[in-house]
């Protein structure tokens, strides 16, 4: 017979035990802190998880039933690398639980059940500073002692990031996922500062270089060699490729553009492409010996944050009976700066230095990324989530991307409101120090290319 002294099922008796675990917990156990999962997009069919949100972490004690740390045999070595699965079992309360988190979260969306924990839900464990995902829940074990359950065990593994948004607010929570994932890293320019450059009038200098035949077969730009006038300064020139007839292995000259126009030319010179493995390039220079033209360019200050070619002005020559405005391009460096001005015509009828105007950079730049928040591409409406902002380097790390970013185009924060222009890209930095898929699909891509849908042939 059951013991009489017992009622086998009394509220009090309950009450009793119950307050007896939740004293053992807070005692013998540790604090975690417990994430609901929101479901926010699912296929219909299989129900699989396209997106989902953790926005809320819930302070909770747990006993830890993994005695001697992890998992038994949780690192792995397999053909991808080392896979790391460690494993986690805990005990919660069932009564801290449903007068607790229950209440906070039934009236949440997209949460499946708020009666009990579920499965896909995450625990963060301080000791380890990781992140577990529930794989199950034990809601009968004790069973049921006094008719009553009062603990929920959970059985969970090694969370395994896939682009899902967590942002809690508790910094050690986030952190835990600051560099998981797939990073794209994003250099961007704020407001810049214009580049200036100065220049001089030559009496028989070259005004241009006229391109008639733009020649065949070239692997490499030629070197433009152009002969020296009886006394004076030699010309110098450099030929500008493009791709011919679509091909990305043969180019042709596009046009000849002017380094330095030399001076003291009286005859008009000659001019060569040597080298560049292709043949058939013809030009023609023409030269200015009535009335002076621009003479050689440099720049006085390079300017900051170009990304885009900036517009190369001339100030119109005063002798109006042979003026013709120079004009010119500049080059901008892998810095943003304005390292050189090529003239495409070095004008005539310039009785003083002309003036040059540079364009100011077209970046705009202010305010400062929050974690976590939306960013939207002007040009692409590109989305993606941040991950850090670092404002001395111009380094916006975002992660979750819709889309695929362009250099040039401003990046907007949603919440923030700040606004950066982009001056180059850097995709997939896949942070993990034991995965090494990226290198076996690199080294397999020289054997089959498996960016193909198919690459063993269209069906």
């Amino acid at each position: 017979m059951l013991n009489p002294f017992f009622l086998q099922g009394s509220q009090g008796e309950q009450g009793l035990i119950q307050d007896l675990i939740n004293e053992h917990l807070r005692m013998f156990g540790v604090e975690i802190y417990y994430l609901p999962r929101k479901y926010i997009t699912e296929k219909k069919i299989i129900k699989e998880v396209i997106q989902s949100n953790f926005d809320n972490a819930y302070p909770l004690e747990a006993y830890v039933v993994n005695y001697e740390g992890y998992s038994q045999n949780s690192d792995v070595l397999t053909k991808f690398g080392i896979a790391v699965s460690d494993e986690l079992t805990l005990v919660i309360s069932a009564e801290r639980f449903e007068l607790y988190i229950k209440d906070l979260i039934k009236n949440e969306l997209n949460i499946k059940s708020s009666i009990r924990p579920n499965e896909g839900d995450l625990i963060f464990l301080p000791l380890g500073n990781k992140l577990f995902e529930i794989k199950f829940v034990e809601a009968e074990n004790p069973f049921y002692q006094l008719r009553k359950n009062y603990v929920y065990e959970l059985r969970c593994e090694l969370f395994e990031y896939e682009d899902e948004d967590i942002d809690t607010g508790i910094i050690e929570v986030d952190e835990t996922i600051k560099e998981h994932g797939y990073i794209t890293t994003l250099t961007l320019v704020g407001v810049g500062t214009t580049a200036s450059a100065i220049t001089s009038q030559v009496t028989g200098g070259v005004q241009k270089i006229t391109l008639i035949n733009d020649g065949q077969g070239y692997r490499s730009a030629p070197k433009v060699a152009i002969s020296p006038p009886g006394v004076g300064i030699t010309a110098t020139a450099v030929a500008i490729m493009t791709s011919r007839s679509g091909l990305t292995t043969a180019y042709s000259i596009d046009r000849v553009v002017i380094i330095n126009p030399g001076y003291g030319y009286t005859e008009v010179p000659q001019i060569y492409f040597i080298g560049g493995g292709g043949n058939g390039a013809e030009a023609v220079v023409g030269i200015a010996t009535s009335a002076s033209s621009v003479g050689i360019i440099t720049i006085t200050n390079g300017g900051s944050r170009y990304t885009t070619l900036p517009t190369v002005t001339f100030s119109t020559p005063s002798n109006v009976s042979y003026a013709v405005t120079a004009t010119g391009v500049a080059v901008v460096s892998a810095a943003g700066t304005i390292s050189e001005i090529r003239i495409t015509n070095a004008g005539i009828g310039y009785t003083i230095s002309p003036t040059i105007t540079i364009s100011s950079p077209s970046s705009v730049g202010s305010g400062t990324y929050a974690y976590n928040e939306t960013v939207i591409g002007s040009a692409t409406s590109t989305t993606a989530q941040v991950r850090s902002w670092t404002s001395l380097t111009g380094k916006l790390e975002v992660a979750i991307i819709d889309g695929y970013f362009s250099v040039g185009e401003r990046i907007t924060g949603a919440a923030s409101s700040a606004v950066y222009t982009i001056q180059s890209v850097t995709t997939d930095n896949l942070v993990d120090s034991y995965a090494q898929n990226d290198i076996f699909e690199t080294e397999g891509d020289e054997i089959t290319d498996f960016s193909e849908r198919n690459p063993f042939g269209e069906v």
